[in-house]
């Protein structure tokens, strides 16, 4: 056991998300507001607890993000790759768990850039005969 209050950082598209754990209750806070408020959807709140849930220490740990960029979803995934990290700097035990479930791997994917003489990423303007 490496760190009394491990903190880590997550990433994923734009989003940021610095996350510190402390030994407490089980209390969530997102930028100052609970996680159901935060999130107000059960299934972002999953995601965000998935780490917890596969490592069994949901209730031992207090929880403070501070995220930023991107959307709610890309900042979901940031925070679960924050906590998945900052237990991992708490106790190396956890992962191999973590690393099966995929919990440790940055989701790289980001929106594709517009590119000129396009419509978008990919799209062309629409093409007239005549």
């Amino acid at each position: 056991m490496a760190n009394q209050t491990p903190r880590a950082t997550g990433r994923r598209k734009t989003a940021i998300a610095q996350v510190v754990l402390k030994p407490g209750t089980g209390k969530r806070i997102v930028n100052g507001r609970e996680f159901k408020e935060y999130f107000r959807n059960e299934i972002r709140e999953m995601i965000a607890e998935q780490p917890f849930v596969v490592t069994g220490t949901g209730k031992d740990w207090d929880v403070i993000v501070s995220a930023n960029g991107g959307g709610i979803s890309g900042q979901v995934g940031a925070i679960r790759l924050g906590i998945s990290r900052s237990l991992v700097a708490f106790n190396e035990e956890f992962r191999p768990v973590l690393r099966e479930h995929g919990l440790l791997t940055r989701d790289s994917r980001a929106v594709e850039r517009k590119k000129y003489g396009k419509a978008g990423a990919r799209r062309s303007f629409q093409f007239s005969k005549r």
